[in-house]
């Protein structure tokens, strides 16, 4: 399979398998992600995705260029690769495990995760300029960076090292190869161990944050959290608290 779905306690890791051509996105890859993803949405057990690649080499070096050549691609449509938040609506939060080269897709990937934890010797690139493509998805990134440095990124197709992307805020956190999959798991352990339906609302209220003017992201927000207040998981965090126990969370 090319791409592969397992379940670690409250963590669903869904990883591109395809190595031996970096974790290019082929049809196959990208059916598989889409797939996965909606797997995710649809299981219960699982409380937040990790997305990552096989091997040591490449997160994914993007679209596979000769499929592209082979059906004489022109303009993909936006759910040419499946993007959370965009063309996929995925409530519960995701984490990129970036193993390697994230280029073109493979950033587009990594880009619309929630979070980014990167082995040490990881690049971010979007190649897009140095083979004609294009990269519309790449709308969010000055928000995520400043816009110079947005620019310079489309404008070279130059990658970036993980440490220059975490110091501009596009990674979480860097760790060295051998620790990326422990360390993303505790993070991971760590979220899904949280209330389930805060979760979900601290994600859409960054979302907010960036995707509207202040006042009224103000008044969406309240409007987004007042079930949460008005939950019975609102109640039992207090409640653990004062009888000094672990919550026990409903997600009602």
């Amino acid at each position: 399979m090319s791409v592969e779905y397992a379940l670690e306690g409250p963590v669903a890791w869904l990883t591109i398998n395809r190595p031996e051509a970096r974790n290019a996105l082929n049809k196959e890859v990208r059916e598989g992600l889409a797939a996965g993803m909606q797997r995710f949405n649809d299981d219960e057990r699982a409380a937040v995705l990790v997305v990552t690649g096989a091997g040591d080499r490449a997160f994914s070096a993007g679209g596979d260029l000769k499929e592209m050549a082979d059906q004489s691609t022109r303009v993909p449509p936006i759910d040419y690769i499946p993007q959370p938040g965009r063309t996929l609506d995925v409530a519960k939060p995701i984490i990129a495990a970036v193993n390697g080269v994230a280029y073109a897709g493979g950033f587009l990937l990594s880009q619309n995760c929630d979070l980014v934890v990167a082995a040490e010797h990881a690049r971010f690139a979007i190649t897009e300029v140095k083979v004609g493509r294009g990269a519309p998805w790449a709308v969010p990134l000055p928000w995520l960076m400043p816009p110079r440095v947005a620019m310079e990124i489309l404008l070279t197709g130059d990658p970036i090292d993980a440490h220059r992307a975490y110091t501009l805020g596009l990674v979480n956190r860097v760790v060295p190869q051998d620790q990326l999959r422990a360390v993303t798991q505790k993070l991971a352990e760590g979220i899904a161990a949280n209330a389930p339906l805060s979760v979900a609302a601290a994600k859409r209220t960054v979302y907010l944050a960036a995707a509207q003017e202040r006042t009224r992201a103000y008044d969406e927000a309240e409007k987004l959290w007042e079930p949460v207040y008005l939950s019975d998981d609102a109640l039992e965090g207090p409640r653990a608290f004062q009888e000094r126990r672990t919550p026990q969370w409903t997600g009602e």
